[in-house]
């Protein structure tokens, strides 16, 4: 018999306690220092009959088919694809800008040579980033380029990370991208949708194993770790480690909910406000499970810097110097801890989407199986 210990109650922790329930000669605990189960992936049914996403909108896509394949087991999913506009001086455009948001976006003879010269020069289909445009040069594909950075990236970019452009890292830039196409979808992935039932009830399905117990306001330096045979940890390696190097720098995010009496506050799930108010962007819950009610409820989000109890870890800050400082602390751990694994998007200072946390957990985990 081996016992476990996974700390961390989210997708990576409840995909790996899953995995190892699997062998009936486990036992597994999984702790959180949360009161509730499937972390930041959390949602609850409201007062309205909406299901809200307490910590922002969480959308499943993938082209996983495994990681497809093992989530289905505890939940159906929806047909929703998320789409993404933003309000660009004044109208709604969708995003990433494709060949749609040019049409929309300038006058028709610009839009035309525009979408002419894109064909002639890439393949339709794909996306390219802005920085390739930059380097162009054409004066038109240089003026696209400028025109996505100063309106789509520039502004919600400062507001997103507290920082100007230039000193975020330049894979943050490389990232925006045109996709020539006329696909509005914010994601191409071949598997999309929400659970029918919401993340909780497919993470609580996950953990409902005769073998796996799970403990809600936990500290792990409140367990003592004796018994256990290996341990899988998911949350902040600097906090692990006392903070000896200093704090790994994180983003944090805060939502105001609003209720309204009406259908529908806007047009979609998620409209992005680049260069207007101080929130990134609303999010209407409803279009998520098409819930029905006569209210609807609104999330305006506000990104701020994460403070140790006061607001909660969302996005790592990229950048090299954090990577070695992570990369630092690692190496500490691994020698204070040596039967533990690190995991996850706290685990391994990395955002992951949620398809890929579930990769990263089945592939941490299969050498125990």
């Amino acid at each position: 018999m081996s016992k476990f210990l996974v700390v961390g109650a989210g997708i990576s922790g409840a995909t790996v306690a899953n995995i190892l329930s699997n062998d009936d000669k486990n036992e597994i605990t999984v702790i959180d220092r949360l009161d509730h189960i499937a972390g930041n992936c959390f949602d609850y049914r409201d007062d309205n009959n909406i299901m809200i996403h307490k910590y922002g909108s969480h959308i499943f896509h993938t082209s996983d088919k495994e990681v497809w394949t093992f989530l289905r087991q505890f939940t159906g999913f929806n047909t929703y694809m998320h789409r993404v506009v933003a309000v660009i001086e004044g109208n709604e455009l969708p995003l990433p800008f494709n060949f749609n948001t040019i049409r929309m976006a300038f006058p028709q003879i610009l839009a035309e040579r525009i979408e002419r010269k894109l064909l002639e020069k890439f393949q339709y289909g794909t996306k390219i980033p802005i920085r390739d445009f930059m380097e162009q040069d054409d004066e038109d594909l240089r003026f696209l380029a400028q025109y996505i950075y100063e309106n789509v990236f520039l502004h919600y970019t400062e507001k997103q990370w507290g920082k100007s452009p230039d000193q975020i890292d330049g894979a943050v830039t490389a990232r925006v991208p045109v996709y020539l196409s006329r696909d509005d979808r914010y994601f191409q992935n071949t598997y999309q949708g929400i659970p029918l039932e919401g993340y909780t009830s497919m993470i609580q399905r996950m953990l409902n194993c005769p073998n796996i117990k799970v403990q809600l306001n936990k500290e792990f330096k409140e367990v003592d770790l004796k018994g256990y045979d290996f341990i899988f940890y998911t949350g902040p390696i600097d906090e692990l480690m006392d903070y000896r190097l200093g704090q790994l720098p994180y983003r944090s995010v805060h939502f105001e909910l609003e209720t309204y009496d009406r259908e529908h506050y806007q047009s979609g799930a998620a409209v992005n406000y680049p260069n207007n108010y101080e929130f990134t962007r609303i999010h209407e819950y409803k279009y998520y499970l098409n819930d029905k009610s006569d209210k609807t409820v609104i999330a305006k989000e506000y990104s701020e810097d994460f403070v140790p109890g006061k607001n909660d870890r969302y996005y790592p800050v990229p950048g090299e110097e954090n990577t070695e400082l992570y990369n630092r602390y690692l190496a500490l751990a691994q020698e204070k801890y040596p039967n533990m694994r690190f995991l996850g998007r706290l685990g391994d200072y990395r955002y992951y989407d949620m398809d890929k946390a579930v990769r990263r957990a089945l592939d941490v985990v299969k050498e125990f199986c």
